[in-house]
Formats: C-alpha cells, sequence, structure tokens
C-alpha cells in the first residue's frame, strides 16, 4: 500500500519539524534557540542517515532497526510535549502506531 510509505516518509519530516520545534521552544536567548532549533533536526538526519534510512550507512536489521526507529520517534512525541503541544504529540503517536502496525500487515519492512 503506497498511502502507508507515504504516511511514513510524512511522519519523518515530522520528525524534523517536531525537534526544530522543540529546540526553538526550549533554547534561552536566540543563539540557543537557533543552535538547538537548528542542531537538534541535525542530529536526527546524521543519525538516520547512519542506522534508520533505507540507504543507511551502517543499517540495522530485526529488532535493533526496529528499537532505533522506536527511540527517534518516542523522543519527537516527548519533544512535542515538552514543547506544550499535548494534543499534537498524542496524534502524532497515534500515527505512529497506525503506520507500524500497517507496515507489519503489509511487509513494508
Amino acid at each position: 500500500m503506497v498511502l502507508n510509505i507515504v504516511l511514513r516518509f510524512l511522519l519523518e519530516i515530522c520528525v524534523l519539524m517536531a525537534f526544530g520545534y522543540w529546540g526553538i521552544q526550549t533554547g534561552k536567548g536566540m543563539f540557543f534557540k537557533l543552535l538547538l532549533g537548528i542542531g537538534a533536526p541535525a542530529l536526527f538526519v546524521v543519525l538516520w542517515s547512519m542506522f534508520g534510512s533505507p540507504k543507511a550507512t551502517f543499517p540495522l536489521n530485526g529488532i535493533w532497526h526496529f528499537m532505533f526507529e522506536f527511540v527517534i520517534f518516542s523522543l519527537a512525541v516527548i519533544a512535542l510535549y515538552a514543547a506544550g503541544k499535548t494534543q499534537l504529540a498524542t496524534t502524532f503517536a497515534i500515527l505512529i502506531i497506525i503506520n507500524q502496525i500497517l507496515l507489519s500487515v503489509f511487509h513494508q519492512r
């Protein structure tokens, strides 16, 4: 099901935005807002390209890949919650769970 793959990609983009929003909301002063707002998403991109993406430098398999994804996506949900966006964090978590279930059902791992 192509729509589930599209949803997965959009969720990955949302992780970037969640980390960026958290960084901007958390930082004290313009320098730290920019540092966290750019640095947190940049760290995600580096980690994802090294371990999580389909063309990862050091691809993880099986349970390790699932655990890596679980940690990254959970941190994004926590970041939204910590930034005061509880409803958005809840919606994001529900979409992640639905996507994970559909990935398993349609064997899209």
